[in-house]
């Protein structure tokens, strides 16, 4: 089903569009939030907190072509993952400088991603948290300050450690696929 058919659908039958919706987003909606959450439970209260969400305010939102269903719940899953990271975890963000020193970039290419995604479930939260606004959702640190209430230099202070610490995991990574 297409995005324009299940919110004509969501008109009709609010129960089928919303089951359409699920099987068409939820594998998505379960990656996004097992990025930013390390326990699968809490993964699975965030999809279904999301999906009540959107059934909740469906109402107000503005179709814009193709794709923009699913970039609005897939910004719902990241606003509820990064919800109850606040409330459960209480993120810890360093106010320290950054490091001077050469960090290597990370290299994945012939690293899988079910292995990259565990590495960056591996991360303490808080630099998960960062990094996967500034990575995935394409957020500047001055929005990622916003969103999680710290200092924009503190945002890419745990950018910079997150990269340096996933590094250091594809490195080891890489050196054992060799032996």
């Amino acid at each position: 089903m297409t995005e324009q058919q299940i919110l004509k659908a969501w008109k009709h039958d609010s129960r089928g569009a919303m089951r359409a919706l699920y099987d068409c987003y939820a594998g998505c909606a379960w990656t996004v939030a097992r990025r930013y959450l390390a326990d699968d439970g809490d993964a699975e209260d965030v999809i279904q907190d999301s999906f009540l969400k959107v059934y909740d305010h469906i109402g107000r939102f503005s179709y814009r072509g193709e794709g923009s269903l699913r970039s609005w719940l897939m910004s719902i899953v990241v606003h509820e993952a990064i919800d109850l990271l606040k409330r459960r975890q209480r993120l810890v963000f360093t106010e320290q400088p950054i490091e001077t020193g050469e960090t290597a970039d990370p290299q994945p290419a012939n690293v899988p991603i079910e292995a990259l995604l565990a590495m960056i479930r591996r991360l303490p939260a808080g630099y998960r948290a960062v990094f996967n606004l500034y990575v995935f959702e394409q957020q500047s640190h001055r929005e990622i300050a916003d969103t999680l209430g710290i200092k924009e230099s503190s945002s890419a202070s745990q950018f910079h450690r997150a990269r340096k610490m996933l590094a250091q995991m594809i490195n080891e990574y890489t050196k054992t696929k060799e032996r």
